[in-house]
């Protein structure tokens, strides 16, 4: 908000006229999700937003190109741009824009817009949704990481870094990603982006604050430390959270609640306490027994200590939704980018934007499989999200080539459509292990040589 304060009032009306003038038709129905504010405040935020009027490609239209393109992964970002109409109408050389302008308008843009609008629009959608779809009155949450190859480029190495392979490294540089998602409507809530050498839990510290009131959040031994929970515990009005037990967990029984259900006292390390004086020296908890069929028993610790309110056999059932994080995943990796996991970027500042435009457009896609779901009285995870993709998509198509009066009906068309792709409820009683279908290649990596040309 401090570019739109410190903006003259006739920057902003002008920064506003702009964005209700160049919003593609083609995001109506998506579009209609996003609100002006969110772009105007994150346009503001580009340098010189106040001569918008004088690009070919402003930046609002930048904001929607980087959306598509993650909605479009199969085409070139300049077959994106035409697809979404993005080129300002009546301009010079009218019917396109040329290759060379869509680079520039990207690096004019910078990294903090695009992720502004992201921020704006997820507290939004993923509170929303999150709160529609709730568990004995908390939202469900969830933090997960994921890494994604980036192009093999120097600036792209030096900041981002290669995991290590058993043949020295691997191929690609690659960005590692944190995200907290609303676990139920699939919703991103906030991604922490950093360099692959980076831990998912040092990533997650950008997280919590993020992290709503009244919510629990199920995180993944990985995450466990106990000041990160401290400061999701603390950090605002009944912020819980859920996660399993590390082996090496040591802890005091203060009262027995029932069978698999223990009050305990976990003490904190003299450490911690020293690194972060605001820890008390023991954090009390419950601990309760989970067991799945086939797997051995284990932990979950959790804030929540009232047994009556919240009882240890569906925290225990509960646990198993943190899974829902990683079918999130394997939507954007598999469908949303259609497997092509190394991003199109060559500079570090162009993989955060792409980064923030894919989370914008499976964000939309999501909203409106929420929209959708609550129109039918079915849960959101009963919207075929890979049938909706396609149908979205589709109409996209539709709508580039069809004149703005005819567009109310392909939206009305679209929605009918996607009310169709209901799925049956899950068998829960389902279990699948773990295989290693593809082998690595015996092959060392080729690192190549400088100059090399194919003959």
């Amino acid at each position: 908000m401090s570019g739109l304060t410190a903006a003259p009032a006739v920057s902003r009306l002008n920064l506003f006229e702009d964005v209700a003038a160049f919003t593609p038709a083609a995001f109506a129905q998506l579009g209609q999700h996003v609100k002006d504010a969110w772009i105007v405040e994150a346009v503001a935020r580009t340098p010189g937003h106040a001569l918008l009027r004088r690009r070919k490609l402003p930046a609002d239209r930048t904001l929607w190109l980087l959306i598509g393109m993650g909605l479009f992964r199969d085409r070139s970002i300049h077959a994106v741009a035409e697809q979404l109409d993005l080129a300002l109408p009546g301009g010079e050389g009218s019917g396109g824009i040329a290759v060379s302008a869509l680079p520039k308008a990207r690096a004019r843009l910078g990294v903090e817009p695009v992720e502004r609008l992201f921020e704006l629009s997820a507290a939004s959608w993923a509170q929303t949704t999150a709160s529609a779809e709730p568990w004995r009155g908390l939202s469900l949450l969830g933090v997960d990481g994921v890494c994604l190859r980036v192009p093999d480029t120097a600036a792209n190495e030096a900041a981002f870094g290669r995991p290590g392979s058993g043949r020295s490294v691997s191929g690609y540089p690659q960005v590692r990603i944190a995200a907290l998602m609303a676990l139920r409507t699939h919703v991103l809530l906030r991604l922490s982006v950093g360099a692959f050498r980076e831990g998912e839990p040092t990533l997650a510290q950008a997280l919590w604050a993020a992290v709503p009131d009244r919510s629990l959040t199920l995180l993944d031994r990985g995450f466990l430390s106990w000041w990160a929970l401290w400061q999701l515990q603390t950090g605002g009005v009944e912020r819980h959270w859920l996660v399993r037990a590390k082996a090496n967990v040591r802890w005091q029984i203060v009262t027995r609640l029932e069978r698999g259900d223990l009050l305990v006292d976990v003490g904190v390390a003299s450490a911690l306490q020293r690194a972060h004086p605001e820890l008390p020296e023991t954090l009390r908890m419950r601990a309760v027994r989970r067991q799945v069929k086939g797997f051995r028993p284990h932990w979950v610790l959790t804030s929540l200590l009232d047994p009556v309110a919240y009882p240890a056999s569906e925290l225990a059932l509960l646990y198993h939704e943190r899974w829902e994080q990683e079918l999130a995943n394997d939507e954007i990796k598999t469908h949303l980018l259609e497997r092509r996991e190394a991003l199109r970027s060559q500079s570090p500042v162009g993989i955060r934007q792409e980064v923030a435009g894919i989370a914008m457009a499976y964000n939309l896609v999501r909203v409106a499989m929420a929209r959708v779901a609550g129109e039918l009285g079915v849960a959101p995870r009963r919207i075929s999200f890979l049938a909706s993709l396609r149908e979205i998509r589709a109409w996209f198509e539709w709508a580039w080539v069809t004149s703005p009066g005819a567009l109310p009906r392909h939206v009305w068309s679209l929605e009918r459509r996607m009310r169709q792709l209901v799925l049956p409820e899950r068998r829960s009683a389902r279990r699948y292990p773990r295989h290693v279908k593809i082998k690595m290649s015996n092959y060392a990596r080729n690192h190549g040589r400088a100059g090399a040309v194919l003959k």
